[in-house]
């Protein structure tokens, strides 16, 4: 932890996120926008091209891309789960949400009107806001854990019953839904909560950026988080 101060203004940053953590979410972002843009052309692809069909494999290379992204991310997040038991404190914050604490509801209806403008008055946090925690636990980690099924239940379809994504996820996800035809209707939901929910994070961290004074964007990329002209974080609020 560092602290400047120079007159009135005191400028405070600690070190929060670990490279291999800052690492994995870009990595995870880029596999994120692939996916989400091969897989809106999938299920509507692009209009038909001039020429003959056999002179051209455009919707091809489309789910080679999207089946491609789709293993890296799977790899990351497998990655990401063994550096929550490895890494700092920050690293298991969104597997783990305190949600046996009432003080920590009690922060997460903070945000809830933080960011519906009923205060003025923001909260610094050292790690995640517990509204943050909260969202990702749910919307993040699970969406993810379902994408990552129903999307191998999928590719297993595609590639035969001697397949081990077939074996493995196909031959009860499938049954558990009913038919294919369900499984691609919830992966295809799945992918505009993605779209919803890394519009919501890209505004919301922008905007504690610019209103709570404390950086957010930068800190992704450095690890370190600075709070600035305000009361330094503590413990209470990591």
């Amino acid at each position: 932890m560092t602290t400047k101060s120079a007159g009135t203004h005191v400028e405070q940053a600690i070190y929060v996120y670990e490279g291999p953590l800052r690492l994995w979410h870009w990595i995870n972002a880029f596999a994120i926008i692939t996916l989400v843009v091969t897989g809106y052309f999938i299920a509507s692809p692009l209009p038909t091209v001039a020429g003959e069909a056999s002179d051209h494999f455009l919707l091809g290379y489309i789910r080679f891309a999207h089946f491609a992204a789709g293993y890296v991310l799977i790899a990351a997040f497998l990655l990401r789960v063994y550096w929550a038991f490895v890494g700092n404190e920050h690293a298991r914050q969104i597997f783990l949400p305190p949600v046996a604490s009432r003080h920590w509801w009690g922060e997460v209806w903070h945000e809830i009107k933080w960011y519906a403008f009923a205060t003025r008055e923001p909260k610094k946090y050292i790690g995640h806001n517990p509204l943050a925690t909260l969202a990702m636990h749910i919307l993040f980690i699970w969406g993810i854990v379902f994408m990552m099924i129903t999307g191998l239940a999928l590719y297993g379809e595609g590639a035969g019953m001697g397949s081990w994504q077939y074996q493995w996820f196909s031959s009860w996800v499938i049954p558990l839904f009913g038919n294919s035809q369900w499984v691609h209707t919830y992966h295809h939901l799945g992918l505009w909560l993605f779209i919803v929910f890394v519009t919501v994070h890209i505004y919301a961290a922008v905007r504690e950026d610019i209103m709570s004074r404390q950086s957010i964007l930068s800190t992704m990329i450095s690890g370190w988080r600075t709070f600035k002209d305000a009361r330094p974080a503590d413990d209470e609020h990591s």
